[in-house]
């Protein structure tokens, strides 16, 4: 019998759909569904720092850029080489005008791993 969460009657395999079809519902441009969905997943799983970042992404994509910049903190805190998350969270900063705190993680980001994107919004030659 598979393992139950709380009095939800969510199981494990219940919340990988829920992080699969979040997965679908940002692509296809619903943030706030995809958020929905995330909350219960992290709910039973906080450590899951795959579904923080899907949810800090939806965060960014519905411009809740308070909640978007926790989520990826947390993540950084978690994997303080996640190039993509110290590129989100600058974006995140940028579109909050902190120019300087966007900076410094634009830096981040391109410092480890030289892609591109990174590279010319760090404004570093390539």
């Amino acid at each position: 019998m598979p393992e139950i969460s709380g009095s939800t009657g969510r199981t494990p395999e219940t919340h990988v759909i829920d992080f699969r079809a979040a997965e679908q519902l940002l692509n296809a441009r619903d943030p706030r569904g995809a958020v929905k969905l995330l909350d219960s997943v992290i709910a039973a799983h906080p450590e899951n720092t795959a579904a923080r970042l899907l949810r800090a992404r939806a965060f960014f994509a519905a411009a809740q850029l308070r909640p978007a910049e926790l989520e990826f903190t947390i993540v950084l805190e978690r994997e303080p080489d996640n190039a993509f998350a110290h590129f989100a969270l600058a974006r995140t900063f940028e579109r909050r005008g902190e120019a300087e705190q966007a900076k410094r993680h634009f830096r981040l980001a391109a410092a480890l791993d030289p892609n591109p994107e990174y590279l010319k919004a760090a404004r570093f030659e390539s």
